[in-house]
């Protein structure tokens, strides 16, 4: 009876130990190789949306109302004063969305902000909910629950600037629209 015993508690621990290593193993997962995810066992349907491997550049559309003057000096509120800034990011299975979410964010680096470059972003709240891309148009829905894309044409204008050249950078957008419709309005 004793020998049983040890021999029940010897299996249940052998079996312990096959599940614990069974489950902290990486069977169903995507593993980075040579630059491509590839499936290892069963993991979720979608690749991770971070690259694998290399890096890519590139930019956001930052504003500088130093470079958007007219002859008196005043501020013209035009696509004049839109200057890119360079970034690196992991390479994506979606760029497009990836860059404007980074552009949402509104991190400007010390060096920029020297030079005069600012932006509106982030706001509070504002968030991009969906993009669709077809024959050239790029739709961005977005989420605006205290309507801060909107206080006044100079304000919303050059938001509405930023958002469409740093999606434009992307040679298969030739168009940018908004929805709801009532995103960057005066």
């Amino acid at each position: 009876m004793k020998k049983k015993v040890i021999l029940i508690s010897i299996i249940v621990i052998i079996m312990g130990v096959i599940l614990v290593l069974r489950l902290s193993s990486p069977e169903d997962t995507w593993i980075c190789t040579n630059n491509v995810w590839i499936k290892h066992g069963k993991p979720d349907p979608t690749p991770p949306i971070l690259g694998c491997g290399e890096n890519q550049q590139i930019n956001l559309y930052y504003y500088n109302s130093k470079l958007d003057t007219d002859a008196t000096g005043n501020i013209a509120c035009s696509k004049k004063g839109i200057v890119s800034v360079s970034r690196t990011i992991p390479k994506t299975t979606t760029p497009i969305e990836d860059t404007i979410r980074l552009l949402l964010q509104g991190k400007i680096l010390s060096d920029e902000n020297v030079q005069g470059i600012t932006s509106e972003f982030p706001l509070p709240e504002v968030s991009l909910t969906g993009l669709n891309l077809e024959n050239g148009v790029l739709t961005l829905s977005f989420n605006d629950p205290q309507n801060k894309t909107s206080g006044g044409s100079c304000r919303s204008g050059i938001l509405w600037f930023q958002i469409e050249a740093t999606a434009k950078q992307f040679s298969e957008v030739k168009s940018v629209k908004f929805t709801p419709d009532s995103l960057f309005q005066p």
